[in-house]
């Protein structure tokens, strides 16, 4: 293994490396990395610093959700500040920048903040710049504008081109994972105008990382077949690079496709990226789920991952996230990551299952297992160098450079939520899932609650083929192949309370675990008046992450269940969007 490259494996093409430079130090990958999984190649584990306390902070994601590696790319006029590095496509040439920080990233001084973080809980300011009134215009204000933000803006007309384009269909399907796969092809084949679009660079979703049979050979090769099939389609539009960001009355969609982003500049007359204004006479939702992080103390240490993210670098990018790897899980999901990341030669010390007796029937391939336990404090400064585990009241020690935990999925629903209607609390999935639409817009797979392959295959197949009716089309779902057999299960853990040391539920706005019972207590329990109070979800993820967590702890906090406690607002934009493309 060279560097924490794997030797083999991968969707790379190792035979076009590729140059780049981050803060000014040269770097390479390969053709199919994103900026995150080059610079975990190259052992750059710190990739920004936090907002508030200037925590250092590693990739936590491999998703657009990612709230700490945010980065400013390119130079002059085309520099563009908190670019996520996880979906950030590398390409020779690029420069990237971290954010937040002075004069290094490796030594931060606004990291100074932490010394004063006992003063600087949820909601410091309305109670420090209250008093003299004539502070406010002269002093407060100007140094809060200082303090805001985290990257640059170049301040220099926009050199590209930008445009905007209509499109009609019969059905939209968002997301090319297994589900979107197979509802495009059942509402294709019923002759329906079809539309596909995922925001990866490469469509197939899951299927691009997981180690999943279906039928008689791997994922991928299902995958390919599909998509193989879906582009003779003359009625079929493929739609990669591009993310559906708001569900508008008249089921009207806008989307931003990103042409040359993955470029150094755009081609003569080639626009940067194209705004899509897309009227669909049926959708289908199909954008997965989100793993949730777990809140104990020291989460937020570089070298703590999420674990599904840890099999997306393993086994797409072929870039280990450490040399010696512990997995905490309070669900199946966490056994998945266990046995891959042993499966590639990366050594797994233990996986810690906060569950009492789950593990006896689930396969770590090979892996220890420690049941009913928990990870109290990860232990290190810029990196990871140990975990604390408690487990029947004693504590123990575990060296390891990296940590893949695992709380449990949420459905990606802000799409469906975003005319109106709240998700609905799913008690047995410890989740909360789409709202009912009608036959206009619904919502399958994994962005339905359902976590295994087959029930996503299976899902994808009957939602298609409703969509294509509900446009006018005779439709049956498609043929599903089969599947391993896997089941999915998880006992919800919120917080673990054995922690000593900071425990991050927002990790971009330095949000603790503390800071969201201490909002209840002075009077902001509502979810809504919580998250301005304590500013959790409020970063450039908008919450994806840490809101689930957050009202987990504010249900508590307030003694009322998660159906009452409920969400806040989803709103477009799912991501955030440039105004040169809306302007088009």
């Amino acid at each position: 293994m060279s560097g924490y490259r794997l030797p083999e494996g991968g969707l790379i093409d190792r035979s076009q490396a590729l140059k780049f430079q981050f803060d000014g130090e040269s770097l390479s990958g390969f053709q199919g990395d994103t900026l995150a999984s080059a610079l975990l190649a190259s052992g750059k584990m710190i990739a920004g610093r936090s907002f508030k306390y200037h925590r250092p902070r590693g990739v936590l994601t491999a998703s657009a959700a990612e709230p700490n590696a945010l980065v400013e790319l390119r130079e002059g006029a085309r520099r563009e500040p908190n670019t996520r590095a996880t979906v950030a496509e590398l390409f020779d040439g690029l420069r990237a920048r971290s954010q937040n920080r002075w004069p290094s990233l490796e030594n931060d001084v606004g990291s100074v903040a932490q010394l004063f973080s006992p003063l600087l809980g949820a909601g410091f300011y309305y109670k420090t710049f209250m008093r003299p009134k004539r502070f406010w215009e002269r002093v407060y204000e100007p140094l809060i504008r200082r303090a805001a933000g985290l990257g640059r803006a170049s301040g220099l007309p926009d050199p590209d081109e930008y445009e905007k384009t209509t499109a009609h269909c019969d059905v939209l399907v968002i997301g090319s994972g297994p589900t979107g796969l197979m509802a495009a092809l059942t509402a294709a084949r019923a002759g329906a105008r079809v539309m596909l679009v995922d925001e990866g660079a490469r469509m197939g979703g899951s299927l691009l990382h997981e180690r999943d049979w279906i039928g008689n050979g791997p994922a991928l090769d299902f995958c390919a077949a599909c998509l193989a099939e879906l582009k003779s389609l003359p009625n079929v539009t493929l739609l990669p690079r591009t993310t559906v960001f708001g569900w508008y009355d008249g089921n009207t969609f806008g989307a931003v496709e990103r042409v040359a982003d993955h470029k150094p500049e755009p081609q003569p007359f080639e626009p940067r990226q194209r705004y899509w204004r897309i009227f669909a006479r049926a959708a289908v939702l199909a954008t997965g789920a989100e793993e949730r992080p777990l809140v104990f103390g020291g989460n937020d240490i570089p070298g703590v991952m999420l674990a599904s993210a840890m099999r997306v670098y393993v086994n797409r990018y072929a870039v280990a996230p450490g040399r010696s790897i512990a997995v905490f899980t309070n669900n199946h999901s966490g056994y998945r990551t266990a046995r891959d990341l042993k499966a590639a030669g990366v050594n797994v010390v233990a996986v810690i299952d906060s569950r009492k007796g789950a593990a006896k029937a689930l396969d770590a391939g090979g892996v220890p297992v420690i049941a009913d336990a928990v990870v109290a404090d990860a232990i290190g400064g810029k990196g990871l160098t140990a975990i604390k585990i408690v487990q029947d009241g004693v504590t123990h020690k575990i060296a390891c450079d990296a940590l893949a935990i695992s709380g449990g999925w949420s459905p990606v629903v802000h799409l469906a939520c975003q005319r109106g209607k709240k998700p609905i609390w799913d008690k047995q999935i410890a989740a909360f899932v789409p709202p009912d639409n009608g036959d206009e817009f619904v919502s399958a797979g994994s962005a339905s609650g359902l976590f295994t392959l087959a029930e996503c295959l299976k899902d994808g197949a009957a939602k298609g083929a409703a969509a294509a009716r509900a446009a006018g089309f005779k439709a049956k779902p498609a043929g599903v192949p089969a599947t391993v057999r896997e089941d999915y299960a998880i006992e919800p853990l919120w917080r673990v309370t054995q922690s000593r040391g900071k425990a991050f539920v927002d990790f971009q706005n330095d949000v603790t675990a503390k800071d969201i019972p201490l909002a209840a207590q002075e009077g902001y329990a509502h979810a809504e008046l919580a998250k301005r109070y304590t500013t959790l979800g409020m970063a450039t993820d908008q919450g994806k992450l840490s809101n689930v967590n957050g009202m987990a702890l504010l249900s508590a906090a307030t003694g009322r269940s998660m159906k009452q406690t409920g969400t806040t607002t989803f709103r477009p934009f799912y991501t955030p969007v440039a105004i040169s493309a809306l302007a088009g």
